[in-house]
């Protein structure tokens, strides 16, 4: 994908998440039954593996409207959220007011330019919107701290597609064997991989 078909690609990105807003389409507001079925990709288990505590900074890509944060934000030092798309970054400052820890930051991951290190990077459901996971991968290493926790949640789901509505995503399925082989070439060790009922999970350690 040359840079003019990624703009694109993003753009398409950014507008369909900031629509899934403007259709009041929020996992944070679900009701309990929509964020049970939420939690078969990233539920207790995966926030466990993160191993939070008062001392933690902590990010996590794709915040999108707080879902995953109003759990782990309560549990760490200093929160950072980033995502794409600006309607769903608005809406989870509105989400997360009520967390003095919380930074919220509308941009491109791969693109921004972190002034600070982490003590854990997690993410769920969003690597497989970057087509270039060895990029992905390594930006996760750059910005994690030595010793610090990296967990991933990758949908088991093989689709090329986002779809809903009238709106059609080109998504790029993650695989185990693709994201351990990645990981091998990184400073990151992995100690621990687990199924969930939709989902494979990676838990990594940077060991330098």
């Amino acid at each position: 994908m040359d840079v003019v078909e990624q703009k694109a690609a993003n753009m398409n990105i950014i507008e369909h998440y900031d629509k899934l807003i403007e259709e009041n389409n929020d996992p944070f507001r679900d009701p309990q039954i929509l964020q049970d079925y939420m939690n078969k990709w990233d539920g207790p288990a995966f926030i466990d593996a993160m191993q939070l505590d008062k001392t933690k900074h902590v990010l996590e890509i794709g915040v999108g409207t707080g879902r995953l944060a109003k759990r782990v934000a309560p549990n760490c030092f200093k929160f950072v959220g980033i995502d794409i798309s600006p309607k769903t970054i608005e809406r989870a400052r509105d989400n997360l007011r009520n967390f003095q820890n919380v930074i919220l930051i509308c941009s491109d991951f791969l693109k921004y330019k972190f002034e600070d290190r982490f003590d854990v990077v997690y993410s769920s459901l969003t690597m497989m919107h970057f087509e270039d996971k060895r990029q992905f991968i390594a930006k996760v290493d750059s910005v994690l701290m030595s010793g610090g926790i990296f967990c991933l949640s990758i949908d088991k789901r093989q689709e090329e597609y986002i779809e809903m509505q009238d709106r059609r995503i080109r998504i790029f399925p993650d695989t185990p064997s693709t994201v351990l082989s990645i990981l091998a070439e990184t400073n990151m060790l992995v100690n621990e991989q687990f199924e969930t009922e939709f989902a494979n999970i990676f838990v990594c350690t940077k060991f330098k």
